[in-house]
């Protein structure tokens, strides 16, 4: 068990006694508790690397968080444009090409992962 220590105030501190226990134990419990059990902890470390580079493109990372920055951005946008849509219809002051133009904004906009894939799935990509 790693034991915490008294308040300093930010929360508690783990002293370094109690860690480098920890970690004894740990590797008694992984190892078998044998003189022979590093032969079983070997192979998990080497795997070690591999599982820890397992992880997306940067350029992937940075898409999906584009992506979802311009939907949160766009989302207030298009409820006042549909707002200002209908005050205009309500006032009988608007064309029927900006109606048919903002539906299909919206449509786009948020419609854009699903228009992506499909596109990309047509090409099999």
């Amino acid at each position: 068990m790693i034991r915490t220590g008294e308040s300093s105030g930010r929360g508690f501190y783990v002293s370094a006694a109690s860690l480098t226990e920890a970690a004894s134990k740990l590797l008694h419990w992984t190892c078998g508790g044998t003189r022979h059990g590093w032969r079983s902890f070997v192979p998990l470390a080497l795997l070690a690397p591999s599982i820890a580079l397992a992880q997306a493109s940067p350029f992937q990372t940075g898409a999906t968080a584009l992506e979802t920055n311009l939907l949160a951005i766009l989302t207030p946008v298009a409820v006042i444009l549909i707002i200002g849509l209908g005050i205009m219809a309500m006032a009988n002051r608007i064309a029927w090409g900006w109606c048919i133009g903002a539906i299909a904004g919206v449509a786009i906009s948020f419609g854009a992962p699903q228009i992506v894939s499909w596109i990309r799935s047509m090409f099999g990509v």
